[in-house]
């Protein structure tokens, strides 16, 4: 179809705002993009875009050309989807991005299980603690920890997470051991800034959210990082329950103030909202759910 490369460049304009994000989705050259949006405007007889020193709007045919051919290429894609689902092994390559920590950790032995279980799809994992647009970055999912806070997204629940208070032994015998969380201003505390609000730890007191705002001497931009420095006897650090597991189990650290822990979080595999799942990204998905169904963060 000599038109669907230019409509599918059009559609990505208007998502990204820009010429170069929308050739980034698309894996072309900023030349490349331009071509094919003249392409179109010529061959529709019309501009569909008013283009400035500053951003592309669309006009108000530009508008309307939108809202119709962005169903018509859902449609197409569903159909494309449909008719490749019928193979009986998933195929292809599947782009993903995840947190460096759970990634590394736990993530990579379930995608070496699942890359093994379906020999014909392409991994391609990128480990980072940017929060990455999938869209704009051509990702087809991603594991995010936490809360999520991105609507646009569909997101699929793999498991709870905890994040928990850990000291060594040694620290709560030397410092004593926290009874309320207002006692962590007096203790040596070991700051993650991979939190949104490094400095400031929540809990739940008779089921109101309690803010304890800190300081500290030690700041790492890494979990495990954080973890060893409280079982030397740094500290008290603050990390999720699938980095402190085995060192809680095999008694380097004890587990404090649990009665004042937040609500969970989660760990869950994100992807764009769309009529059909790929089956590659649906086995994946499901894979992952399966697999980190009740997990045991203790290994």
């Amino acid at each position: 179809m000599p038109r669907l490369e230019p409509d599918r460049l059009f559609v990505a304009i208007m998502e990204t705002g820009s010429l170069a994000g929308a050739a980034r989705r698309l894996g072309l050259s900023s030349g490349q993009a331009s071509k094919l949006l003249a392409r179109l405007e010529t061959d529709l007889g019309v501009r569909l875009l008013n283009r400035s020193t500053r951003a592309l709007a669309p006009t108000e045919v530009g508008q309307a050309y939108y809202d119709r051919i962005r169903s018509i290429l859902d449609e197409l894609d569903t159909l494309d989807a449909e008719v490749q689902d019928r193979a009986t092994t998933p195929r292809g390559r599947l782009r993903l991005t995840a947190p460096l920590t759970f990634g590394t950790l736990r993530l990579v032995p379930a995608l070496n299980a699942f890359a093994e279980a379906f020999p014909e799809i392409d991994l391609d994992v990128s480990f980072t603690d940017r929060m990455v647009n999938l869209l704009d970055e051509g990702f087809d999912a991603a594991i995010r920890a936490g809360r999520v806070a991105d609507s646009t997204l569909i997101a699929k629940k793999l498991c709870d997470m905890q994040t928990i208070l850990v000291a060594a032994p040694a620290y709560l015998e030397r410092h004593g051991t926290p009874a309320h969380p207002a006692d962590l201003t007096r203790h040596a505390c070991i700051i993650d800034t991979n939190f949104r609000d490094p400095l400031l730890w929540r809990f739940r007191d008779a089921g109101a959210t309690l803010s304890i705002p800190l300081t500290a001497r030690l700041r790492y931009s890494n979990a495990e990082a954080c973890l060893r420095a409280a079982e030397t006897g740094l500290g008290i650090a603050h990390v999720p329950d699938f980095v402190a597991g085995p060192s809680l189990a095999a008694g380097r650290t004890a587990a404090l103030l649990p009665g004042f822990a937040e609500a969970p979080g989660g760990i869950y595999a994100l992807y764009p909202p769309g009529r059909h799942l790929t089956a590659k990204l649906r086995a994946l998905v499901d894979f992952l759910a399966a697999r980190f169904h009740k997990p045991d963060w203790t290994r």
